[in-house]
């Protein structure tokens, strides 16, 4: 079968014609309908070549995966043949404490592969092998495969980030959300979800704000000089209670810093690589500087739950395997709004 593989580090992925996986017992293999599309497949295509991979060569592309069960090892009685399923993605060693509570995401061993299209071959192919059953979550109604690629890492990582800190997003409290793609979209749409606070959004196109207002964002501003500014006269001079960064360079965590309010959260979202100073003088009081990756198996089962009861809905592009290329260097040109998803099958 044709995949889309990494073969050389920071170099444009390439297609491969690879044998299709076999379930061994445990495993199991699904026919791909959805594989979503992260400006983290970018990173390993750009950069420096002379940069040791962190990540062993070669793999296919496609972290963010669902389909329909093909094939089912030996012992696997948790999904069956024809099924539709959505694929957890961060692959822990299973034996750890974080990995027996199911935040595989954080697991303590430290594993060379960081799961599938991460190291090991991953949805950017007609088939994907699974390696163990417990990452795979069953459809709820009325949601396709398509639907739910992204879900799996556009959808949990923000869900997570937005969870942990909820009891700091009452009616009265500011959320704001740096970058409308594919993780700040679906992250306006768990602040509405789940909590009762107002949110502003900011980005540098004006159709990501559009889109912002679209999925309910009260307050919109364009990135540039003086965002923390305009944050603060939204909030009457108080700033953000939660600042969700969904780009992560140095200038957006600036202005992530610079918008938050006193005890407030500044969570990194986005893999762009930048960084802050930290000290007395440089974080508002008693803030909070954290980074997620990902979330747990159980999170992935409330995003799903939520998306199909029509309350998350990601925007997609949908592109057929023969134009993941094309998707890519659209993406990196910033054409796309949401999430592109690349579609091997589609029924």
């Amino acid at each position: 079968m044709r995949a889309l593989r990494v073969t050389r580090w920071h170099r444009e992925a390439e297609f491969v014609e690879i044998d299709e996986p076999v379930a061994g017992p445990g495993q199991v293999v699904i026919r791909v309908g959805g594989a979503g599309l992260c400006h983290s497949d970018l990173h390993m295509m750009h950069g420096d070549p002379d940069t040791p991979p962190p990540l062993p060569l070669p793999f296919t592309l496609g972290h963010e995966n669902a389909g329909w069960v093909a094939e089912v090892g030996q012992g696997v009685t948790s999904v069956s043949l024809g099924q539709p399923v959505a694929v957890y993605g961060a692959w822990g060693c299973g034996r750890c404490a974080r990995c027996a509570l199911g935040v595989d995401n954080y697991c303590e061993t430290n594993l060379p592969e960081a799961g599938g299209g991460l190291g090991t071959d991953g949805g950017m192919a007609d088939y994907m092998l699974v390696p163990d059953a417990r990452y795979l979550l069953a459809l709820p109604d009325g949601l396709t495969p398509a639907q739910a690629a992204p879900l799996t890492d556009a959808g949990l990582t923000p869900f997570h980030a937005v969870k942990r800190s909820l009891p700091k997003l009452d009616a009265t409290a500011w959320a704001m959300v740096i970058g409308v793609g594919g993780l700040g979209h679906m992250a306006i749409q768990i602040l509405k979800a789940t909590s009762a606070a107002r949110v502003i959004a900011v980005d540098t196109r004006r159709e990501a704000l559009d889109l912002a207002v679209s999925l309910g964002a009260d307050v919109v501003v364009e990135a540039g000089d003086g965002v923390a500014g305009q944050v603060r006269e939204a909030t009457r001079g108080l700033g953000a209670d939660v600042v969700l960064d969904c780009v992560g360079t140095d200038e957006t965590l600036g202005t992530a810093v610079t918008s938050a309010r006193t005890l407030g959260d500044v969570t990194l979202v986005g893999v762009a690589g930048g960084s802050v100073p930290f000290g007395y003088l440089t974080v508002p009081r008693e803030v909070s500087l954290q980074n997620v990756y990902w979330g747990s198996r159980t999170e992935l089962g409330e995003v799903l739950s939520l998306a199909s009861r029509g309350l998350l809905r990601p925007q997609t592009t949908a592109f057929s395997l023969d134009q993941a290329l094309h998707a890519y260097r659209a993406l990196d040109r910033g054409e796309l709004l949401g999430r592109a998803v690349v579609t091997p099958s589609s029924a």
